[in-house]
């Protein structure tokens, strides 16, 4: 079997497994699984922009929150419905990448995560401040009757499961045929070693914008799912905290493989959810599991894997 028939063949497999999982696993894991697909999507947006382009933001909460209180307002305020509302988080998401990356990308290294930072802590602050429309910290309950796309009630555990399956098979697909495009190698040229590409008659800057665009319409994207799913917008889920989280989650997978960021949001999740039962000090047991995983496999869990055994993994 060719390398490219592996590649399709696990990570459909894997699409296989976690279809299957919506007829198998209990109400409590659909609702977690869910979950977990949506933020995996988010963090493969982020891992387009970090992972395959070299770029590590710590602002992508500011396009988590566009996603999510794009789709959201439109619903509270317009009583817009489900499907409308996902499209124009998606936008915002983009959009809001897209200016910032015209101002943050003059910016290198440092200097540049810094940037990014500001902007979301901006975000933040400006939906602290205008209650009268985000609701500030109380945040936005979504009416169920709001929840429903094409005849499905996203509140309902089983067509919830499946629309954040959809969402993150969609995702999944693109990003993979992404990468091991002409475009993806530029990306991961551009990572490597910036000066050689522009030598080679790439513009680094329109690159970089891309690839953060796209970023930015995977994070919105998610953003509006799961406001949706779960039927909340609040100020919370636009703080620098998810900013870091899917830093956290891609460098625990493994940047620059595909199906990293889903494995690193699984394993976190699940980390948490199960230490928060026998312990109040969960986040000491995920600072552990990160320092023995930058000891031991400081490339991400996928990432050593590819290194050692599995060079053909994307």
């Amino acid at each position: 079997m060719s390398a490219g028939a592996r590649i399709w063949a696990l990570h459909l497999a894997a699409l296989a497994l976690l279809a299957a999982g919506g007829v198998l696993l209990p109400a409590y894991h659909l609702t977690n699984f869910a979950k977990v697909m949506v933020l995996a999507t988010y963090a493969m947006g982020y891992n387009i922009a970090f992972g395959y382009t070299g770029l590590l933001s710590l602002g992508h909460a500011l396009f988590f929150g566009a996603g999510l209180y794009g789709a959201g307002m439109l619903v509270q305020h317009a009583g817009a419905a489900a499907g409308p509302a996902a499209i124009a988080g998606l936008l915002a998401g983009g959009a809001m990448a897209g200016v910032v990356g015209l101002l943050a990308l003059r910016t290198q290294g440092v200097a540049f995560m810094i940037v990014t930072l500001m902007f979301a802590q901006a975000g933040y602050l400006t939906i602290l401040y205008n209650t009268a429309w985000t609701r500030g910290d109380e945040g936005i309950v979504i009416a169920r009757e709001a929840r429903v796309l094409l005849g499905f009630d996203l509140s309902a555990d089983l067509p919830r499961y499946f629309a954040a399956f959809a969402l993150f098979a969609a995702g999944l697909v693109l990003k993979l045929w992404l990468v091991r495009s002409p475009s993806g190698r530029v990306m991961i040229a551009l990572r490597e070693n910036e000066e050689r590409s522009r030598m080679l008659g790439y513009d680094p800057y329109a690159r970089k914008l891309a690839a953060l665009v796209i970023s930015g319409l995977y994070a919105g994207a998610a953003g509006a799912a799961y406001g949706l799913l779960f039927g909340y917008v609040g100020a919370s889920l636009a703080s620098t905290q998810y900013s870091i989280l899917p830093l956290l989650w891609v460098l625990l997978g493994g940047a620059g493989t595909v199906l990293g960021p889903f494995v690193g949001a699984l394993l976190m999740f699940y980390l948490i959810d199960y230490s928060s039962a026998v312990t109040t000090a969960s986040l000491l047991v995920v600072g552990v599991a990160l320092v023995l995983l930058v000891l031991f496999a400081p490339k991400g869990i996928l990432g050593t894997l590819r290194e050692r055994w599995l060079k053909w993994l994307p």
